[in-house]
């Protein structure tokens, strides 16, 4: 059995050279986007007059600003250089693509909808563009657009099997195999192409990695590596591929018992360090409204295992899941979420993280891939710190859409436990590649689907063709 998932990075695909960016922006300038433009540069953002805001950083960086406000300049650029390409479907495209689905739809019902925040977008030049994959967002509630073609089921038969079979004897485990491969089709002859494509590392939930194959080449990153890769180099090959296995286990704790004290010896390591209670920039951030927020959160819970539940009913009861643009458009994370009351799984789980912090509660960011039997893709969780219990896990994004779903059994689930379907490859957000990007990364924040740079320039999505086979996934007695 194999299911493939490919991610082509655009429509179309750039196939001849010269490929990557070729601004002076690094990976690490994305950090100091918390620094803010100035107030005439984000107003000709804001507006839209994005060839005018870029032409304005150009001439705010020749002044020789200070270290960190230039990062935020190279960063700010850009993501604007980026952002019409995401920010791709015009008014009057979209209004087309929901009248074939809907005919009475009207530009006012139009508007009712962004009035709502149910649709996400930018300006554009001067011009309102929409996201491009909004209509699936708007699927997601169906309710809210009766007259749109709902999502097809998903047969959550396996899912539920499994599930139950974790609660009812405390474990579920399932040996994995994926194949991962990412591709370079526009690098010029002799050009150096470096790639990084994620794999297993060594966490709680998972045991037996190995690497079954490989492109030659490969140097693998150790196993506690807190963003694990396989990287090549190469001025030949443009394509690069490896296939592993390894073993995915989850035990069940019911956080609701009594029995809730005791401690769980399969949580993982019984410890945690400054990083996990602290702030980091740009987007797990206190500032004032999520401070503000967490207090009212919070402010009935006695203990700490209170608070992280009171945070992860918060957020599941209140968030809805909505498609994002490339997290590298985006802007103080959790504030925002908290704020539009929308998100994707890692929103989420940062928007998690950073109220926990807040809160006075360790925790910290796990990302991979998400891996059924009929399905593998990119997922992002987090885990919190409780004393006696050790390091649990927060799914809020599965919660929020076991609530829209009416599965309460499921939504109380993912408050303490995960499932064996998982690959874990990263341990903290922001976390670096190995060997270090040359070039400013597709994601600067995450690495699910792998990165590219070619002569040392980062590689953009619409430049890289990824993807992801489940080559075999058996369940473990």
């Amino acid at each position: 059995m194999e299911v493939k998932t490919e991610y082509p990075a655009a429509d179309e695909l750039v196939m001849a050279g010269p490929v990557g960016c070729t601004d002076v922006v690094t990976n690490d300038d994305y950090r100091h986007l918390a620094q803010g433009l100035p107030p005439e540069i984000a107003r000709l953002k804001a507006a839209g007059r994005l060839k005018e805001a870029c032409a304005a950083c150009d001439r705010a960086l020749a002044s020789d600003p200070e270290p960190a406000f230039a990062a935020c300049l190279r960063a700010e650029r850009h993501r604007m250089g980026r952002l019409a390409r995401q920010f791709c479907v015009t008014r009057a495209q979209a209004l087309s693509l929901i009248r074939a689905e809907w005919p009475s739809f009207t530009e006012d019902m139009l508007d009712e909808l962004i009035a709502r925040n149910r649709i996400d977008w930018r300006y554009v030049e001067g011009e309102q563009r929409f996201l491009d994959n909004f209509l699936d967002s708007l699927r997601k509630y169906p309710n809210e657009v009766p007259g749109l073609l709902p999502d097809a089921p998903d047969d959550t038969a396996a899912r539920d099997a499994m599930l139950e079979q974790m609660h009812k004897t405390g474990t579920a485990a399932y040996d994995i195999t994926l194949r991962a491969t990412i591709e370079v089709p526009g690098a010029l002859p002799g050009e150096v192409v470096h790639a990084w494509l994620p794999l297993p590392a060594a966490c709680a939930q998972q045991s037996a990695i190995e690497v079954l194959e490989a492109t030659p080449g490969v140097e693998i990153a150790p196993e506690t590596a807190l963003a694990r890769t396989a990287f090549w180099s190469s001025s030949e090959k443009r394509k690069f591929s490896v296939t592993y296995r390894y073993r995915s286990s989850a035990t069940y704790f019911d956080l609701s018992s009594a029995g809730a004290a005791a401690c769980d010896e399969a949580s993982g390591a019984a410890s945690f360090d400054a990083d996990d209670l602290a702030e980091d920039a740009p987007h797990i951030m206190f500032t004032p409204y999520v401070r503000a927020v967490t207090e009212q959160v919070v402010a009935q819970a006695t203990t700490p295992l209170e608070r992280a539940r009171a945070i992860y009913e918060f957020i599941t009861g209140t968030v809805d899941y909505r498609f994002q643009p490339a997290y590298a458009q985006l802007d103080a994370i959790a504030d925002s979420c908290l704020k539009s009351r929308r998100g994707d799984c890692g929103v989420f789980a940062l928007t998690f993280i950073t109220m926990c912090r807040c809160a006075g509660i360790p925790a910290r960011w796990q990302s991979g891939l998400y891996v059924s039997p009929d399905y593998v893709g990119p997922h992002d969780w987090a885990q919190f710190y409780v004393d006696g219990l050790g390091w649990r896990w927060a799914d809020c994004s599965f919660g929020s859409s076991a609530r829209r779903l009416g599965e309460e059994k499921r939504r109380q689930h993912y408050f303490g436990n995960l499932d064996p379907w998982r690959m874990v490859a990263n341990s903290r957000f922001e976390a670096e590649l190995t060997p270090p990007c040359d070039g400013v990364r597709w994601d600067p924040f995450d690495n699910q689907m792998g990165e590219a740079s070619v002569a040392g320039r980062g590689c953009d999505d619409n430049e890289t063709r990824r993807t992801i086979e489940l080559v075999e996934i058996r369940a473990l007695q």
